[in-house]
């Protein structure tokens, strides 16, 4: 796949071929093709078809995807998709000790809640990518000894093995969460910010009544059913309103269910995975784009409502505070009344709304995947 030239585009390129590496190996949890897929994933796709096609062999090895082949050809890199989500992690470790890696070939490890351990197997160039810090995360998804399983080995038991290994993360906030949630040396981890496409831009009109949208995954961790709550209280002030959910997961029966038992189902939408153009246009006819999230490494799909002209309302996170200049792209709220407040304020107030698109789009305008990728492969180099 070949991408517009530009001077990052073309400075990764020289990069790439002045470095001592031909091959980069990206280990993640799950594969962009995941009905459970999220920003992680497209994190890690937009890094893997950028690098492969400045030169790279690249392969992206994860969990299986159902009903899909293990083996898939994506965007100039080689997806490998084998084994079940937890399966999956013994088996790396073990294909690192007994299988050798060819010469010259860089590895990423996506530390996404469980690591890999690349440590103890892999001894070439390396950077592991670790977009937050899990923590309250595992109760909201797993039974209470299997919680403090994960929240052991995430904050007492891994960080240790990693303490020389060169980290990467989304934000500023997230960095100061790994520091000092798993004791990761600062000077050691390194922020590389997240892009936008440029297909996400301005057009279009907005919706005549107020319209809100929210994007991402319905597991616990995105609290939905706060933003659901939330919209039924802003709808007493602004009976117009209407509101968009998209997205896949496991909670949304129960989504559903709550929107139906609070008397919404008329105006709250749930649209399931839909297209990036349907996404686009979601984006650019919404009032506001809002997340109710308790953890985020980044917040990319406020970035991505940004550069179509769309403000956030969202929670004070770390990630958020990052993808969100508060007061100037958008609103960052630390608890719920705020939310519904500032959600009501902003929608009746076209003039602060106004003020907040153009600030989305200034924000917007400072992000690239093609800087993303070059920042990124520049501490998988200086490695090698």
């Amino acid at each position: 796949m070949a991408f517009p030239s530009n001077t990052e585009s073309d400075e990764l390129r020289e990069l790439v071929e002045a470095s001592a590496l031909d091959a980069a190996l990206i280990m993640a949890w799950r594969d962009l093709d995941d009905p459970e897929a999220g920003g992680s994933e497209l994190h890690a796709h937009r890094v893997a078809e950028r690098w492969a096609a400045a030169g790279l062999t690249v392969t992206s090895r994860t969990s299986s995807v159902p009903n899909a082949p293990i083996l898939s050809t994506r965007s100039g890199y080689t997806a490998i998709r084998r084994d079940g989500r937890y399966s999956l992690f013994p088996r790396v470790v073990r294909e690192g000790l007994f299988h050798r890696t060819p010469k010259h070939t860089g590895l990423v490890e996506v530390w996404n809640g469980m690591p890999m351990f690349s440590p103890l197997w892999f001894h070439g160039p390396r950077v592991v990518f670790i977009h937050h810090v899990h923590a309250e995360m595992w109760e909201m998804t797993l039974s209470k000894n299997l919680a403090r399983f994960g929240n052991f080995i995430e904050q007492r038991a891994a960080p240790p093995l990693y303490r020389r290994s060169v980290i990467a993360t989304d934000s500023a906030s997230s960095r100061q969460e790994i520091h000092e949630m798993m004791h990761l040396p600062a000077e050691r981890i390194h922020v590389v910010d997240i892009g936008v496409e440029e297909r996400f831009c301005p057009g279009g009109e907005k919706t005549p009544n107020p319209h809100v949208v929210a994007v991402g995954r319905l597991v616990p961790v995105k609290q939905f059913d706060d933003l659901i709550r939330n919209l039924v209280e802003v709808k007493r002030q602004v009976p117009t309103l209407t509101a968009s959910i998209i997205g896949e997961g496991s909670k949304r029966g129960e989504l559903e269910a709550l929107r139906d038992e609070l008397g919404a189902s008329d105006w709250i939408t749930f649209l399931g995975k839909i297209s990036d153009e349907e996404l686009i246009g979601a984006y650019r006819s919404a009032w506001l784009v809002a997340s109710t999230s308790a953890r985020e490494g980044w917040g990319m799909t406020l970035t991505e409502a940004a550069a179509c002209g769309t403000p956030a309302l969202a929670s004070d996170i770390a990630g958020h505070r990052d993808a969100v200049d508060d007061g100037v792209s958008g609103i960052l709220v630390q608890d719920q009344q705020t939310f519904v407040l500032e959600m009501t304020s902003v929608l009746t107030d076209q003039r602060r709304r106004e003020q907040l698109g153009k600030g989305s789009l200034a924000r917007a305008r400072r992000l690239s995947w093609d800087h993303t990728a070059l920042e990124l492969f520049k501490l998988l180099a200086d490695q090698a």
